[in-house]
C-alpha cells in the first residue's frame, strides 16, 4: 500500500462500498495540442522537474487515483494506457475509462510501457516508479518521459483537501486544461460544504483505523489525506501523532486510546466481515468501547487516498459516526 502494501493486497476490492463521486460533468473533448496557449509549462513534483512543451498526448495513468483524477479532468482523449486498479471505475467515469486500453492489472513492465510509446506517466503510489522493478524516474527521464506522482506520496507539510486542490490544478495545468480543475475543485469543495453545514458543533467520535494487520495493526497516521478526511467528517483520529501517513500500532496501544468507533479500510482477499471478526475476537480490544457496542465504519481504499473520491468518503464516514445529523 502507498508504495509498501503488497500488489496482491490491491486486486479485489468489495465494489458494494463503492462511494459516490462528486464532480460536474466535464467537456469531454482532448487536451489542448501543440502550440497551446501557455506553453511551456515547468513542473517540479517529488524532487523532479519536468518542462513540458505541449500538453502530453500519449499519456498512462497507474492506480486508481491517479486515473480518475484524469478522467474527471476529461483527458481520455489524451491517454494510451491505464492500469493497476484498486476497485472499480466510478460510473461517471466508466464510458471515459473504456475508451483507454488497459495495459495491466498490475503494474506493466518499463518495456511494456515503452511499447505504449507515451509521452507521460501518471503514478498514484511511490511503487508506480520502483527502481528495483526497473520503473524509476530517472529512466523514464532517459527515455524522454515526463512523469508525475501524486503529492501525497511527498508532501511538504500536512496532507489536506489544499493538497487535493493542488493535485488537480497540477496536472490541469500540465495538460493545458485549467478551468476543467477550477470546476472540480468548486464540484468538491460544495461537497465538503454540506457535510460542514450538517456537523456543525459536533463533538468529535474517537475514530481508530484498522487497516490490516494480525499481530499489530496498521493503522492511518497523521501525515496522510485519511486524517484530514477523519476530521472533516466530525471524527477524531486516535493515531494523528504517527508522524506518517500510515504505521504500526500494537493492539494494546489501541485498547489504551478507547476509540469509539473503528473504521475498516476496505480492499484485498480478506473481507470487511472476516476484519469485523478478528477484532471482535481480539482479547486485547475486549474492554474497548467500538469492540463493546460492535461500531463500526467502513472505507473503500480507493476513496481514502489523495484523489476525487476523498469529498464523497468525508460524506460517506460522516453518515456512518454521525447519522443523526444526516436524518
Amino acid at each position: 500500500m502507498r508504495g509498501i502494501r503488497p500488489l496482491s493486497a490491491l486486486l479485489a476490492v468489495a465494489a458494494a462500498l463503492l462511494v459516490p463521486a462528486c464532480g460536474k460533468a466535464q467537456d469531454r473533448t482532448a487536451a489542448p495540442g501543440p502550440g497551446a496557449e501557455g506553453f511551456p509549462v515547468t513542473v517540479s513534483n517529488c524532487g523532479v522537474e519536468s518542462t513540458y512543451q505541449r500538453p502530453p498526448q500519449r499519456a498512462v495513468s497507474l492506480n486508481q487515483h491517479a486515473t480518475e483524477v484524469m478522467l474527471a479532468l476529461g483527458l481520455e482523449k489524451s491517454m494510451v494506457g491505464t492500469g493497476y486498479l484498486d476497485d472499480k471505475i466510478l460510473p461517471e467515469y466508466q464510458a471515459a475509462f473504456d475508451s483507454v486500453k488497459v495495459l495491466s492489472k498490475e503494474y506493466p513492465s518499463f518495456e511494456a510501457l515503452l511499447a505504449a510509446e507515451p509521452d507521460f506517466v501518471y503514478g498514484g503510489f511511490g511503487s508506480t516508479f520502483a527502481e528495483k522493478e526497473g520503473r524509476g524516474r530517472p529512466a523514464f527521464t532517459q527515455a524522454g518521459i515526463n512523469t508525475h506522482l501524486n503529492i501525497e506520496e511527498c508532501p511538504a507539510g500536512p496532507v489536506t483537501m489544499a493538497t487535493i486542490d493542488e493535485e488537480i490544478r497540477t496536472v490541469a495545468k500540465i495538460f493545458g486544461v485549467p478551468d476543467r480543475a477550477e470546476q472540480q475543485v468548486d464540484a468538491l469543495h460544495g461537497t465538503l460544504d454540506r457535510v460542514d453545514g450538517k456537523l456543525a458543533g459536533v463533538a468529535p467520535t474517537k475514530l481508530f483505523v484498522y487497516d490490516s494487520g494480525d499481530k499489530t495493526a496498521f493503522t492511518a497516521g497523521g501525515k496522510g489525506i485519511g486524517n484530514e478526511l477523519i476530521k472533516r467528517a466530525g471524527g477524531a483520529n486516535l493515531f494523528a501523532d504517527v508522524d506518517k501517513a500510515f504505521g504500526d500500532v500494537s493492539f494494546e496501544q489501541v485498547a489504551e486510546r478507547a476509540p469509539e468507533v473503528i473504521v475498516i479500510y476496505d480492499y484485498g482477499d480478506q473481507t470487511v466481515e472476516d476484519k469485523k471478526k478478528f477484532l471482535l475476537a481480539n482479547p486485547a480490544l475486549k474492554d474497548v468501547p467500538a469492540i463493546k457496542n460492535e461500531r463500526f465504519a467502513v472505507l473503500p481504499l480507493s476513496s481514502t487516498v489523495l484523489g476525487v473520491r476523498v469529498p464523497a468518503a468525508v460524506e460517506s464516514l460522516a453518515h456512518q459516526i454521525h447519522p443523526d445529523r444526516f436524518q
